[in-house]
């Protein structure tokens, strides 16, 4: 069925940086699928090519990053447009972007400039996607202000991103990338440095928003209690891969790759002893100029098999229903 089909599907995404003292390799063969009115979260540790990914898909990876092949297939209207082939300066992937595809930045404060009004940044975003004058953008972005919960938002689309608060500049982002009704929202790390409160309220609007647009969203994040609240798919990534994918439930009871029990150990619970030491992941991500041969995680891994995980790249196949890991513990075990 058509509808069974993912709005946006990643194949085999690579993108490397290219620097004089090697080839950094920040995306190495990712694949993701999104569906629409569907929440995919992506996790992992800091430095394993989420954000990268995310930049990727919208072809705005600064040089000297370059993307080096796979697949970014776009459904819409009715065809499938693969944004890897586009120009990512020219005029059908900056309709794109906004249009069918909004990114919510990791820091607002760094990516509002700060020489224009937050409501002039909304404004031009608006004209560019929608055949509006000035005066109708500049109602469009208060209706979305108003819609994100930001108050007085007449008065406020005339501030600058420095007078407000961090839990406004986060809302006022969120405005921004929904302003022209993208079918698909990224927001990596939309609760970055913000208190618990605030935290919880925009987690709250962006489900909100989301059940009332029916849009797909991809959240990138650290924090694993947030992808069981929201989430219906989780992609764990390492070293620029995907390691293990599938449903949330799954990924959260059943968890097959040696990393994401790992990971899901590393979270702390209400039921553990008082004054318990957390289990930590023993190591740490590898320096990307010297990347480990064979499976990536095997010198950190509790199942290492000598001359097996160190010799080859485990492929990412099917370990039970619509769950996928990438290792040779399942190697010859039919799912």
């Amino acid at each position: 069925m058509a509808n069974d089909r993912p709005l946006l599907e990643v194949r085999d995404l690579r993108t490397y940086f290219f620097q004089d003292e090697g080839t950094v390799r920040a995306v190495d063969g990712a694949g993701l699928s999104v569906y629409a009115g569907k929440t995919l979260g992506i996790v992992g540790e800091s430095g394993c090519g989420k954000s990268v990914t995310a930049r990727s898909i919208l072809r705005i990876v600064e040089r000297p990053g370059r993307l080096v092949s796979g697949e970014i297939l776009l459904r819409r209207n009715g065809t499938e447009t693969d944004l890897a082939r586009l120009d990512a300066g020219g005029r059908e992937m900056r309709q794109v972007r906004g249009g069918d595809i909004a990114l919510i930045f990791q820091e607002p404060m760094t990516s509002f400039s700060p020489v224009h009004t937050v409501g002039s940044q909304m404004i031009e975003t608006i004209r560019l996607h929608q055949r509006l004058d000035k005066a109708a953008a500049r109602e469009k972005a208060i209706e979305m202000f108003r819609l994100v919960g930001i108050p007085r938002p007449e008065r406020r689309v005339d501030e600058y991103a420095f007078q407000l608060s961090g839990g406004l500049r986060q809302r006022a982002m969120i405005a921004l990338a929904l302003s022209c009704a993208p079918r698909i929202l990224i927001a990596d790390e939309p609760t970055t440095a913000l208190d618990v409160t605030t935290q919880a309220q925009i987690l709250e609007l962006l489900v909100r928003l989301q059940r009332r647009e029916g849009m797909a969203i991809i959240l990138i994040t650290h924090n694993l209690g947030v992808v069981a609240e929201m989430c219906d798919e989780v992609a764990v990534m390492y070293l620029g891969r995907v390691v293990e994918q599938g449903s949330v439930d799954a990924i959260f009871h059943e968890p097959r790759h040696p990393y994401t029990r790992a990971l899901l150990r590393s979270i702390p619970s209400i039921h553990a002893p008082v004054r318990t030491r957390l289990p930590t992941i023993a190591g740490s991500v590898p320096h990307p100029y010297n990347r480990p041969p064979g499976c990536p995680f095997h010198p950190r891994c509790p199942d290492f098999m000598p001359g097996r995980c160190d010799q080859a790249e485990p492929a990412l196949l099917p370990v039970g229903r619509g769950q996928h890991a990438a290792c040779f513990l399942y190697e010859g075990v039919r799912p």
